[in-house]
């Protein structure tokens, strides 16, 4: 699915990836875990196209993308949730930001329409499609924003932070979809509880680089 090797990034003169080489397959759930500014959300914007490596190779499905027409025909197989809900909802209301993702990929207003009530849904925000995006609460947003992913059908996730603002019985909620589903995912979190709950497979970023690693000897 995603293949990285060589990547390098700094920024403001500080080294943040250091010739990270990683393979994910699309059946891996992985849980990325790593210090505050180590480079995990550096990471998966590289992947998805956001942010350019100083070098490197980024393959996705088989494919080198060199350009942003490359990253643009891969986004709707690879779903990404945003640290910061804010950055990936953006427009009035709940239904327009579900379906703005299934509309831009071809789906019929009509289509799209059953694609949002579909996915929130499964996301227990059912009545939702008029709420006022700003007005939602910050758990709210979360949830919306993973709705707006899931809209899309991906065939893999990267989810960047995706309990902040989630409550105990909602990220309970939020597992559950995940357990059921069919995704592979990388999820980067500092929930480590979660990630125990999610991950089949722990990995640690530091020093520039991405490392297995597992409970007895994750170091923070």
């Amino acid at each position: 699915m995603i293949r990285l090797r060589n990547i390098c990034f700094s920024y403001a003169g500080r080294e943040i990836l250091d010739n990270l080489d990683m393979d994910i397959e699309a059946s891996d759930r992985i849980g990325l875990l790593g210090a505050n500014g180590c480079g995990k959300t550096t990471l998966c914007h590289i992947i998805m196209g956001l942010l350019t490596p100083t070098s490197g190779i980024v393959e996705i499905l088989g494919k080198p993308m060199v350009s942003e027409s490359d990253f643009a025909q891969i986004r709707g197989k690879i779903g990404f949730m945003f640290q910061d809900s804010d950055d990936q909802l953006f427009c009035p209301t709940v239904i327009e930001d579900v379906a703005f993702g299934p509309l831009n990929l071809g789906q019929t207003p009509e289509e799209a329409r059953k694609t949002v009530r579909r996915t929130l849904k499964t996301l227990r925000l059912d009545g939702f499609e008029d709420r006022i995006t700003y007005k939602l609460s910050g758990g709210e947003k979360r949830l919306v924003s993973m709705a707006t992913v899931l809209a899309m059908e991906p065939e893999f996730l990267i989810l960047d932070e995706p309990t902040t603002g989630l409550d105990e019985k909602t990220t309970e909620t939020l597992i559950d979809i995940l357990k059921e589903s069919d995704l592979g995912y990388m999820i980067i979190s500092h929930d480590r509880q979660f990630v125990k709950k999610m991950a089949d497979k722990l990995l640690q970023m530091k020093d520039g680089k991405v490392c297995p690693s597992d409970w007895n000897n994750m170091k923070m």
